[in-house]
C-alpha cells in the first residue's frame, strides 16, 4: 500500500507536499477519518487522494482565516509594503510606524505650506508703472521668460494654478526705531540690510518692547499708509499700492503657485504608490505546516473528517439507493452532506469567535481593563503595621 512520499502528485496544489510534519500526519489522517467513519464497519468509499486533498483545503482555509485576523491588526503597518506572496510576513510581528498617519496628514502639511509630497514652483511678474492688474496664466513667468503655467512643471496644463504666496510685503519697521529720518536706514531697508543699519542704537531693553513696537509701527503703516496688499479673482492680480518706477532698473513681483497634484505621481519617487494598498495584495502566504501548534492542528483534523463527511455524502447520493437479494438498501448520502456542512460551519464561526477576542485592538483593550482591576485589587491590601499613620 503506497504512502504519501511514494504517491506521484498527492494533493491538487501541492503546497504543503514537501513539508515533513504534514507527509508524516497525511497517512495519519487517513487512517483517522477512516476510522471516525465506521471503515472497520463498512467500507468508505474515499480514497487516500480524497482525503489528502482535503487535508490541504483544511491547511488552506485555517491559513485564510488566520491571516484575515492578522491583516486587521497589521493592515496599517504593512500599506505602502512591496506586495507578493510567501514573503513569510503572515507569520511576522512587525513594528509599528505612524506612517499611515503621517501620510493622511500630509496633505493638510502641503496646504499649510510646511511639507507635504509636491514641489511648489516661482515665477515672476515685471510690473509696469502705474499698473495694478495683471494676468497669472500670461504675466507670470519663470527665469526663461515662459509663462509658468505652460512649463513642464505643470503635468496638467488645463487644471487650475493654485497661488500659495505672493511677496509684496510692507517694508521692514526695525529701520524706524530710532531714526526714521536717515537715509541710510532707507537704503539699507531696500536692500534688506536693516539688521546691520549703522545709526540704529540698540539700548538695554526687553525683547518685547521692540516686539511691540514693531507691532505698533506695522499696524500704523497699514491704517494711516497706502498698504501693501492684493487680491485675485479669477485668472487676475491687483496690486496696491501701484506700482512706481524709480530706476531705469523693471521691479518683479513674485509669485509661488502649485499646480494639480498628481496623486499617483509625487514630486519624487514614491515606490509605496504601488504597494499594499489593501486586504487582496498583502503579502501573506499560507501558514507553514511544521510550526502550527496543537490547537491549530486539532482544527485542521477535525475540519479534514467534516469536508471527508461531506465528500462521502455526495458520493453516495448518486446511487440514493442500492439493489439487494431480495430487497434495497438506502443510503445515507444526505444525512452525511448536511452533518459535514454543519460541522465546517460550526468549526469557523468558532474559530472567527476566538481570533475577534484576540486582534492586537482587543488585547490592548484587555490588558487596559486587566490593569484598571488589578489597581482595585491593591487598593484593597491593607497597609501594614507601622507603615500608616494614624491620628487620634
Amino acid at each position: 500500500m503506497s504512502t504519501f512520499v511514494q504517491t506521484q502528485n498527492p494533493t491538487p496544489f501541492g503546497s504543503f507536499d514537501s513539508d515533513m510534519a504534514f507527509q508524516s500526519d497525511a497517512d495519519k489522517m487517513v487512517v483517522f477519518v477512516k476510522r471516525k467513519l465506521g471503515d472497520d464497519i463498512l467500507s468508505v468509499e474515499l480514497t487516500k487522494k480524497q482525503i489528502w486533498s482535503n487535508l490541504e483545503e483544511s491547511c488552506f482555509e485555517y491559513s485564510n482565516i488566520l491571516n484575515q485576523y492578522q491583516a486587521k491588526s497589521t493592515l496599517l503597518t504593512y500599506l505602502g509594503y512591496s506586495t507578493g506572496s510567501n514573503s513569510g510576513l503572515e507569520s511576522a510581528f512587525p513594528r509599528e510606524s505612524l506612517e499611515y498617519l503621517a501620510r493622511f496628514a500630509d496633505p493638510y502639511a502641503s496646504e499649510a505650506g510646511i511639507g507635504g509630497s509636491y514641489d511648489m514652483h516661482s515665477g515672476s511678474i515685471e510690473l509696469v508703472p502705474g499698473k495694478q492688474d495683471y494676468d497669472l496664466y500670461n504675466d507670470l513667468k519663470n527665469s526663461s521668460g515662459a509663462a509658468l503655467v505652460n512649463t513642464a512643471s505643470n503635468s496638467n496644463p488645463k487644471s487650475k494654478m493654485r497661488i500659495m504666496e505672493v511677496f509684496h510685503f510692507n517694508p521692514q519697521a526695525a529701520y524706524r526705531f530710532f531714526d526714521t529720518t536717515s537715509a541710510v536706514n532707507y537704503l539699507n531697508n531696500e536692500f534688506s540690510f536693516e539688521s546691520f543699519t549703522p545709526e540704529s542704537i540698540f539700548y538695554v531693553l526687553p525683547v518685547f518692547e521692540d516686539i511691540l513696537r514693531a507691532g505698533q509701527l506695522d499696524l500704523s503703516n497699514r491704517v494711516r499708509r497706502s498698504n501693501y496688499s492684493y487680491k485675485v479673482v479669477g485668472t487676475k492680480i491687483r496690486i496696491f499700492p501701484t506700482p512706481t518706477q524709480h530706476s531705469a532698473i523693471a521691479k518683479h513681483l513674485f509669485v509661488r503657485v502649485k499646480f494639480w497634484q498628481n496623486p499617483v505621481n509625487p514630486s519624487y519617487q514614491d515606490e509605496t504608490i504601488g504597494g499594499v494598498n489593501n486586504l487582496a495584495n498583502i503579502p501573506f502566504g499560507n501558514l507553514k505546516y511544521a510550526r502550527i501548534n496543537s490547537m491549530g492542528l486539532q482544527w485542521i483534523r477535525q475540519y479534514t473528517l467534516a469536508l471527508s463527511l461531506e465528500q462521502l455524502g455526495m458520493i453516495r447520493n448518486k446511487f440514493t439507493t442500492v439493489p439487494i437479494p431480495g430487497g434495497t438498501v438506502t443510503l445515507n448520502g444526505a444525512d452525511l452532506t448536511s452533518k459535514g456542512r454543519e460541522d465546517k460551519k460550526e468549526l469557523i464561526t468558532k474559530l472567527k469567535e476566538m481570533l475577534e477576542t484576540l486582534t492586537y485592538d482587543k488585547l490592548i483593550e484587555n490588558a487596559a481593563a486587566r490593569s484598571e482591576n488589578l489597581t482595585k485589587q491593591l487598593l484593597k491590601i491593607p497597609i501594614p503595621n507601622g507603615m500608616a499613620i494614624t491620628t487620634g
